[in-house]
């Protein structure tokens, strides 16, 4: 299908390339049968030419004279003029060559029939139009025939670099086996590019992987020590700042988990209505939850909740109130009535250290980008899009209608 749509866009290099060979081969065959037939033209008129004066020159011999008023004007002012003259007449019922001559006050002409001439001319036009458009015809098909192979390289590179794009980092084009060509450069460039964005973030990856495991162990330890400080306001403030730092550094575990696919779901069947309200009250916010309580799904519940609470949390922290859940089926939707999530988010999915524009508050930007990959851990789909009537931020969560190969308990 994909073949056929690009062999069907009409603006596409194919065509280009068709395009101007055609118009090369038209151009040539126009050249060609222009200086043919003026070339074939000039030789049947100097030959017309001699056999007229042939014979004229036997008209003359012989004494025949003719009438001044059955000769052409344009021969007779020539012959008034110059004493002779030729001239060549396609006219009805025959084309003719004339020739003309005055000589002792007598008036000598005489015309060559030159329908066989005319004909012969004609017929080679002919043959040269109908093996111009025979020589088109073939020349076209296989053009597009011969950039097949070259069109579908680029269409190659091109799904590639899409695949990069959307985050297949181990996509690769392998058009340098082609050849060493433009286009092999081009794929060979691809392909480097590739790796190297794939080492740097799996360099970036590993960095902080390496630091939320380092910074764990100190981190118990001010956990521990603030337990042992008196309370007090000051306390409060410190212990408060130790827990939300303990929060980034458990996320940053998280993700470095699920980018290294060390994540291994355990499937079982989960009442999807009883699960929201738990996650939802976990979380310590309110939201207005309406569910289907018949709505049951083979998934991960500890991962489902996970996910649940950090679209809830992130609708409170970065949206504005009511926040509303709504589960269908297996389908489970989070709204906010807040500015809605930025067009970059919408673009290009979530980002880590990004929360997108002001409008959405600060954050570390964990929290959305958890959930997706506990989404792809459990082979869920999860989408986020703006409500149409007031702009609010909507996360939707799709479960699939069979549970992927998994450990089951």
């Amino acid at each position: 299908m994909t073949s056929v749509r690009a062999l069907l866009n009409l603006r596409s290099l194919r065509w280009k390339i068709v395009l101007l060979v055609g118009l090369a081969c038209t151009t040539m065959a126009l050249t060609v049968g222009v200086l043919v037939h003026e070339s074939t033209l000039r030789r049947s008129m100097h030959e017309g030419a001699g056999k007229a004066e042939a014979a004229l020159d036997r008209v003359v011999r012989e004494g025949t004279t003719v009438d001044p008023g059955e000769l052409p004007d344009a021969l007779l002012r020539q012959v008034e003029r110059e004493g002779r003259g030729t001239l060549y007449e396609n006219r009805p019922p025959a084309p003719v060559y004339w020739a003309a001559r005055k000589q002792d006050g007598h008036l000598y002409a005489v015309d060559v029939d030159m329908t066989a001439d005319l004909l012969t001319r004609q017929a080679l036009d002919r043959h040269m139009w109908k093996y111009s458009l025979l020589t088109l015809g073939i020349v076209v098909p296989v053009t597009v025939l011969a950039t097949e192979l070259p069109a579908r390289r680029l269409r190659r590179v091109a799904r590639t670099a899409r695949r990069i794009t959307a985050g297949d980092l181990d996509a690769r084009t392998e058009t340098s086996r082609g050849g060493v060509d433009e286009i092999g450069e081009i794929g060979a460039v691809v392909d480097s590019m590739a790796d190297s964005l794939q080492q740097r973030i799996a360099s970036e990856q590993r960095f902080t992987a390496d630091v939320a495991h380092e910074l764990r162990t100190p981190l118990m330890g001010l956990v521990t020590s603030a337990g042992l400080l008196p309370e007090g306001e000051a306390t409060d403030m410190v212990r408060d700042r130790i827990g939300v730092l303990r929060d980034l550094v458990e996320d940053l575990l998280e993700i470095s988990r699920l980018d290294a696919g060390a994540e291994e779901p355990r499937f079982r069947p989960v009442a999807l209505a009883e699960l929201v309200r738990e996650s939802v009250a976990r979380t310590g916010t309110t939201a207005q939850v309406t569910a289907d309580e018949t709505a049951v799904a083979d998934t991960d519940p500890r991962r489902l909740d996970r996910i649940v609470a950090n679209l809830v949390v992130n609708a409170h922290r970065h949206g504005a109130g009511p926040v509303e859940v709504t589960v269908s089926e297996r389908t489970i939707t989070v709204r906010d009535h807040g500015p809605g999530f930025p067009a970059d988010l919408l673009a290009r999915g979530p980002q880590r250290f990004r929360t997108g524009t002001a409008e959405r508050g600060r954050g570390h930007g964990l929290g959305l980008t958890i959930a997706c990959g506990q989404a792809a851990v459990i082979d869920a789909t999860l989408e986020f899009t703006n409500h149409p009537d007031d702009g609010g931020a909507v996360a939707t969560l799709r479960l699939p209608e069979e549970a992927p190969g998994g450990v089951r308990p």
